[in-house]
């Protein structure tokens, strides 16, 4: 079996993960729009959890597949057992399937994002684990100085299977009979959950930026492990402002306001200053990863306008609970977390077969261009849509609900034609990911030397 199997599987299913919680949002879509479509095939109350179940298998499959990649030629050694690896990915592809057929059969276990039954948590919880031990053995090999991005992915790795462990708590009558404890434990374990995986995929974006330049700052700088303790102090306590129903001291919902918002900025001024660096040089510039890494900077930056904005107490209570929530957490999803996750894909795609997605460069150019413009419009629409929801629920009004989806309808409508882009801009440079997979797959090599210095540099073949 391949070296590189693994990781290259795990990128695989992914990129389809990907692709299927793109196509099921456009079905929620249309569903919203016109009820009646594929209800009795696929009603929305199965297409949600589908669709947040792709989109986090897209997440913690992609992270997966960098981190088995990495690992190894940071260490400079040989993970420590590829056998736990392929038990690690088989088990995540059984347990994947085993969840979109009960969902799809109606069989639900109750939670709101983590809609399948506890019992497919088990095979999770095993995967988890043997994803850590591997991790910490072969790191056991490098215990001298580590760089920040290896301490980023331990404290991910530690907490996730910690708050994912947490997040069943409600199976013990103790939390599930109380609803006020069972909510708190339910949005704090979510939202530590959310900080563990984005300790992860912030690690990887600073072993990307570390590896494209070999900056020393990405991996050692004083701002790198800033935003190491910061993300840290977030995933602990940044959870404190997703508990607005729960009966708390409003300064616990400031303080974490402040933590999340301070670590985006320190995200986004570290990947500023990089750019700026890396832009001064052709050669980096033209780089495929380092144009996703450009555009999740971007998307940090409004994002961040955006929390700010929803942060503020006054109005925070015309858009809490609207599509403006909405629109931010699907900017922090796709914005930031996938463009870093598609620069690690590509990263690792292009280091073997570059002349595979040089082929495809035009496409690639356009569906990357479609994907940005697409998810911008996107955004644009919930947050239109939300204000106007927001401003009738917190006025006297004899507008009618009815009335008022009538007056939201041409948002909806844009939000539906946008993510269909969004889909279709997407699936442009999907498709020539899975094509270098299908090489990689079928054991076809690439020629490198018939390509150009200039289609190597786009690729990343540095």
């Amino acid at each position: 079996m391949k070296k590189d199997f693994v990781p290259h599987l795990f990128i695989g299913i992914a990129l389809v993960s990907f692709v299927a919680a793109m196509a099921i949002g456009c079905i929620a879509g249309i569903q919203y729009l016109y009820p009646s479509f594929l209800k009795d095939e696929l009603a929305f109350y199965q297409i949600r959890p589908l669709h947040v179940t792709f989109a986090l298998s897209w997440i913690v499959l992609s992270i997966f597949g960098g981190i088995y990649y990495y690992l190894p030629r940071i260490c400079d050694t040989n993970l420590h057992s590829r056998g736990l690896s392929r038990v690690h990915v088989y088990l995540f592809i059984g347990t994947g399937l085993a969840i979109i057929v009960s969902l799809v059969l109606g069989i639900f276990g109750g939670r709101e994002y983590m809609a399948f039954s506890p019992i497919l948590s088990i095979p999770v919880l095993v995967g988890w684990g043997l994803f850590a031990f591997n991790y910490f053995r072969t790191l056991y090999k490098k215990l001298d100085r580590w760089p920040v991005f290896l301490w980023m992915w331990a404290t991910g790795i530690v907490f996730f299977l910690f708050t994912f462990t947490e997040a069943h708590l409600w199976l013990i009558p103790y939390f599930r009979n109380n609803l006020v404890r069972d909510l708190t434990v339910q949005w704090k374990s979510y939202g530590a959950m959310v900080g563990s995986l984005n300790m992860l995929i912030y690690g990887t974006a600073l072993y990307l930026m570390y590896s494209i330049t070999k900056d020393e700052k990405m991996a050692y700088g004083s701002k790198a492990f800033a935003l190491y303790f910061l993300g840290f102090a977030n995933l602990l306590f940044g959870w404190g402002h997703h508990t607005y129903i729960i009966p708390a001291s409003p300064w616990i919902r400031t303080v974490a306001y402040a933590i999340s918002m301070t670590e985006l900025l320190i995200l986004g001024n570290i990947m500023w200053h990089w750019r700026k660096k890396v832009s001064s040089s052709l050669k980096y510039a033209e780089l495929l990863p380092a144009r996703f890494l450009f555009s999740a900077d971007l998307w940090v930056f409004l994002n961040l306008a955006v929390a700010l904005f929803i942060s503020v107490p006054a109005l925070n209570v015309l858009t809490h609970g609207t599509r403006i929530t909405v629109a931010h957490a699907m900017g922090t999803t796709i914005g930031i977390n996938s463009t870093i996750l598609l620069a690690s894909v590509f990263y690792v795609l292009s280091q073997k077969y570059s002349g595979v997605l040089e082929r495809h460069r035009l496409m690639i150019n356009r569906g990357f261009y479609l994907f940005h413009i697409s998810l911008f419009a996107f955004l644009t629409f919930l947050v239109l849509s939300g204000m106007e929801r927001g401003e009738w629920l917190n006025q006297e009004s004899s507008i009618t609900f009815r009335a008022l989806q009538l007056s939201i309808r041409p948002y909806l409508t844009g939000f539906l034609i946008s993510g269909v882009g969004l889909a279709t801009g997407a699936l442009m440079f999907v498709i020539p990911a899975l094509k270098c997979l299908h090489c990689f797959f079928t054991g076809r090599k690439e020629v490198e030397s018939d390509l150009s210095e200039s289609d190597q540099l786009y690729c990343g073949s540095i």
